[in-house]
């Protein structure tokens, strides 16, 4: 069933101390908030599948998609029957007002090779591969790893799908800034988009076109759709492929590149971005959009900067003062982490974070 929530913070107003929004920040904030009351559109609709001990980790990287976001959002959470309970009652207890539904869906494969798609790579990792088939009323779709934080409005990254060409159907970020330390072209044993691959942690979609689009491939001169090419794709590599359905996805971009945008690293900023020194120039001059903690790292001490990020959203309550209740704390947390190649950089994991901020009073402010 799809659930109507609430957030009473919506309407809620704290106006930051002038030192820490300035009226630049405010107009530049006021000014959007005005384009989107007057240009309004459908929701924007974000995806993620979480099976095994993801249920905290889901529900965290949805709290940060709440918390900055100006149009509606619609989740599609596909999880394991036995984590759906949790989620509505985690879900249903938060304090929404309207602006958040969200739609709890079973894992589904396809009957004749389910058993072949839910062990490749990890379980229900290949989900995300068959969206553009179950969601068959979605026209786009963002689509996210159980491991994102959103440190920006939604909102900013479904404006790509405005910058999509006429042959786009997709967005990713590569899977590496630097060739010396990719795995792709290092390691790779099958066909990849670009220099370094393509990582599926965020990916955007314009499912309409993915559904009609006909694809080349290497099995046949025949082009495919979407639901043909899959289980070919999986029987001819599935003795190369390391990272399961990220492979696959690189594989058909690779046959067909004139079909995906790429963004910046910014928009996926992993540990392979500071760990053997700062390779995202974008995050270095803007700030880290969307923080994407594979390997595990929001729970453990190998990469405490990335910890640090995801505990403040993780215990930050809606309705509190933003900047004394997760700026301020979180910037007290990341001065600790200079000992580390990443802690080396961590103002790079605030400076967007204090902007987000800063538009949101603004915008509240405007509201009022």
């Amino acid at each position: 069933r799809c659930k109507n929530l609430s957030v009473s913070f919506w309407n809620s107003y704290w106006m930051l101390p002038s030192d820490v929004c300035g009226m630049n920040c405010f107009w530049e904030a006021a000014f959007r908030y005005d384009y989107m009351k007057t240009h309004p559109s459908e929701k924007m609709h974000l995806a993620v599948v979480a099976c095994g001990e993801r249920l905290e980790e889901t529900v965290t990287m949805l709290r940060s998609a709440i918390i900055f976001s100006i149009k509606p959002l619609q989740f599609h959470i596909f999880a394991e029957e036995q984590l759906h309970e949790s989620f509505k009652r985690i879900l249903d207890d938060f304090p929404y007002e309207g602006k958040v539904n969200y739609t709890l869906y079973p894992i589904t494969f396809p009957t004749e090779s389910a058993a072949e798609w839910k062990k490749l790579f990890k379980p229900c990792a290949s989900q995300r591969l068959f969206l553009p088939l179950i969601l068959k009323n979605v026209d786009s779709l963002l689509y996210v790893d159980t491991d994102i934080l959103f440190l920006r409005p939604v909102d900013d990254i479904w404006s790509f799908l405005r910058k999509f060409n006429s042959t786009q159907i997709a967005a990713m970020a590569p899977e590496h800034e630097e060739p010396r330390i990719g795995w792709y072209n290092r390691f790779a044993r099958h066909p990849y988009y670009g220099v370094t691959g393509i990582n599926s942690g965020v990916m955007l979609m314009n499912m309409t076109r993915i559904r009609r689009k006909y694809f080349k491939n290497d099995m046949t001169s025949v082009r495919l759709q979407w639901g043909e090419i899959l289980m070919p794709l999986l029987k001819k590599y599935k003795l190369n492929i390391t990272w399961g359905d990220q492979d696959l996805l690189n594989i058909m971009f690779f046959h067909n590149p004139e079909s995906l945008y790429v963004f910046p690293c910014q928009w996926n900023y992993r540990p392979d971005h500071c760990i053997y020194g700062s390779n995202c120039k974008e995050a270095e001059e803007e700030g880290i959009f969307i923080l994407h903690g594979n390997r595990g790292v929001y729970h453990d001490d190998k990469q405490p900067t990335f910890r640090a990020v995801y505990e403040a959203i993780k215990n930050y309550s809606f309705g509190d003062d933003l900047v004394h209740s997760l700026l301020q704390p979180l910037e007290l947390e990341l001065q600790k982490t200079t000992h580390t190649y990443c802690g080396r950089v961590h103002k790079v994991f605030i400076k967007q974070l204090t902007k987000s901020i800063r538009d949101l009073y603004a915008r509240r402010s405007k509201g009022r």
